[in-house]
């Protein structure tokens, strides 16, 4: 059994490449038109505390593709945090579906379910970490650079549950990161030292500091996202204030490489992380990122049922 939960603890160097080539194939099977149920007859339930459309739909649409089956569970479908514990629901889902893959606020569930079912688990997204999403930006970088290895990766704004998964995929791909945030909104230091000792494995270069244009020079990607997530709404108009130095502009792309593109895992707020003309133009590669969840997920499905 595997489970996809964290990047670091549960992609080893070998399983990316084989994820990374899995999203290749299976998106060329789909843009051909050419049938792939894998996982035929297999059934995902979905948990989700914390909406998202990117996700729910990639992972309906990939289970369906793949020729098995999603369920969509929220917050008014199951009974976690309504008197049931994890360990029932793990156990129960265990004895129906053949995987979960749940999207919620505390990165403890997710491992709690895996701990306690008898099932794949997959991290849609927790507080901590957002281990799906960086294997689409993984898949599309590869795609328009042609290759991972040597490349340098600026993050700029919160040091979030993004920013930590991006430094572990880099790391583990070999590729430089730069993480540019205020010094009280960094990542924490147990995700910059997981990713430094990968690093040591592949070569990657990892900076942590608080200067945006020092994280951004000669740049292959620039990476930004939303400065308030959810949960942090009553914050908005102070984390405005404290980010406003970090915002993607023509000015910060122009101190990366001339090729550079720009990457925002999405939802987008114009005006204020990266500006309009930044996000809609050339450079920007957001919507193949966004479709690029839908294969990255479809590999995910794969490695861990068939696996």
């Amino acid at each position: 059994m595997k489970h996809y939960i964290d990047f670091h603890r549960d992609v080893s160097f070998e399983d990316l490449d084989y994820l990374l080539d899995t999203a290749i194939d299976l998106k060329a099977k789909t843009k051909a038109g050419i049938e792939h149920h894998l996982l035929k007859g297999k059934t995902l339930a979905m948990i989700f505390t914390k909406s998202s459309t990117r996700t729910r739909v990639s992972f309906e649409v990939g289970m369906y593709q793949l020729g098995g089956m999603a369920l969509f569970l929220s917050n008014n479908d199951i009974q976690i945090g309504r008197g049931e514990t994890i360990y029932d629901t793990a156990n129960v889902l265990s004895g129906m579906v053949d995987g979960i893959m749940i999207r919620t606020f505390k990165h403890q569930d997710v491992q709690d379910l895996a701990d306690y079912g008898r099932i794949p688990v997959i991290n849609g997204l927790t507080d901590d970490q957002h281990p799906t999403q960086v294997l689409a930006d993984l898949l599309t970088i590869k795609e328009h650079k042609g290759a991972l290895k040597g490349l340098k990766m600026a993050y700029l704004g919160d040091g979030n549950n993004m920013a930590n998964s991006l430094l572990h995929a880099c790391a583990k791909a070999g590729m430089d990161i730069s993480v540019a945030s205020p010094k009280a909104y960094t990542c924490p230091d147990k995700y910059v030292l997981e990713a430094q000792e990968d690093a040591k494995v592949t070569g990657s270069k990892i900076v942590m500091t608080e200067d945006p244009f020092e994280a951004a020079e000669g740049a292959d990607v620039i990476y930004t996202d939303t400065w308030t997530s959810m949960g942090q709404e009553a914050e908005k108009a102070q984390r405005v204030e404290i980010f406003k130095n970090y915002q993607v502009n023509s000015k910060l792309m122009g101190v990366a490489q001339k090729d550079a593109i720009f990457m925002h895992c999405l939802p987008a707020y114009r005006g204020y992380e990266v500006t309009e003309d930044v996000i809609d133009g050339p450079q920007s590669v957001v919507f193949d990122e966004a479709e690029n969840r839908l294969h990255a997920h479809k590999a995910i499905l794969v490695n861990c049922f068939l696996n």
